[in-house]
């Protein structure tokens, strides 16, 4: 049987909302430009340990 689709979550689409406007300022911001915007953030390297990013504890 085929399960029906469920709706996504207000969090999910709070989180989308977010990323598509974040690209929209990028593309804003770098327009005009030859490099693609990169919405998502690097992985810190060794010499960030010292900066605290949103979303850690």
């Amino acid at each position: 049987m085929i399960q029906p689709i469920s709706k996504p979550k207000a969090d999910e689409n709070a989180e989308k909302r977010r990323l598509d406007d974040a690209l929209e300022e990028g593309l804003e911001e770098t327009f005009p430009g030859s490099d693609p915007v990169n919405v998502t953030q690097p992985a810190p390297s060794k010499g960030d340990r010292h900066v605290k990013r949103k979303g850690e504890g």
